[in-house]
């Protein structure tokens, strides 16, 4: 089985998230991570006199603000998350969707400066490192497929997350959240249909980021992703937990296996 997990960056504060991928990865599943950190990110744009923007759950990112997200998600959120795997047991390597050219993306939102999405995936590198027994660690940065020197991109982990399960052919990909699913009136929501989804963002019950891993959820189903689930941490090994995400109301979900 082939596993795409994304985490945040609150997720990440959870001491039960490494033993949790350490113990999928012994159990025999194949795991990719995808990382955010917005958090960080955010702490450090106000430190430097930045004060950050947000259009849809989506951070609007200027020249400036790429630099920092770098240094963030590549560097410190990066490694961080692989030090943590390592100690768990598991054998983790990171790396930037810019490496090798894995995610490639285009401006499509001037108003959201260097952030990019029609998210291409080359998953060559990943997909060697999992043969290998490597847990892939992965920042959302992209290679901007617009510009000839390859400028950088921002991309929301859940969008490259999505991008990448799709284009590994993933069995499973896991959006963990800092909740344990999908809410209404404090309650998960067991499974959810896209008809059901828009309806949540339209009356105001799923906004910023959970619409946003609303709206991956679609667009890895629509590239053929088998199971997609929005979960708290104990949704990496567990794939009963959380709020899974199924297309049209008429299309029956694919059997848990």
């Amino acid at each position: 089985m082939i596993r795409v997990v994304k985490i945040g960056g609150r997720a990440q504060s959870d001491p039960a998230l490494a033993p949790a991928i350490a113990a999928a990865v012994a159990g025999g599943t194949t795991l990719c991570l995808v990382h955010g950190g917005g958090d960080e990110v955010t702490a450090l744009q106000r430190r430097l006199g930045l004060e950050p923007k947000f259009l849809g759950g989506r951070r609007v990112t200027s020249e400036a603000d790429l630099d920092i997200v770098r240094m963030v998600l590549s560097g410190t959120t990066n490694k961080r998350i692989v030090a943590q795997l390592i100690s768990a047991g598991a054998r983790a390597v990171g790396v930037s969707g810019e490496d090798d050219g894995m995610f490639r993306a285009h401006v499509t939102d001037g108003a959201m400066g260097r952030v990019g999405g029609r998210v291409s995936v080359d998953p060559t590198l990943v997909s060697h490192l999992m043969a290998g027994g490597f847990v892939p660690v992965v920042s959302p940065l992209a290679r901007d497929g617009s510009d000839s020197f390859g400028a950088g991109l921002n991309v929301n982990g859940d969008d490259a997350a999505a991008a990448l399960a799709a284009a590994l052919h993933a069995d499973d990909l896991v959006l963990v959240a800092d909740v344990p699913g999908v809410l209404d009136d404090g309650v998960v929501i067991p499974t959810l249909d896209q008809e059901a989804a828009a309806d949540l963002v339209a009356r105001g019950v799923a906004t910023g980021g959970m619409a946003a891993k609303l709206d991956a959820a679609a667009h890895a189903l629509a590239g053929g992703v088998a199971r997609v689930r929005i979960a708290g941490v104990s949704g990496i090994g567990d794939i009963t937990s959380g709020t899974r995400i199924v297309g049209a109301r008429s299309a029956s979900p694919t059997p848990l296996r």
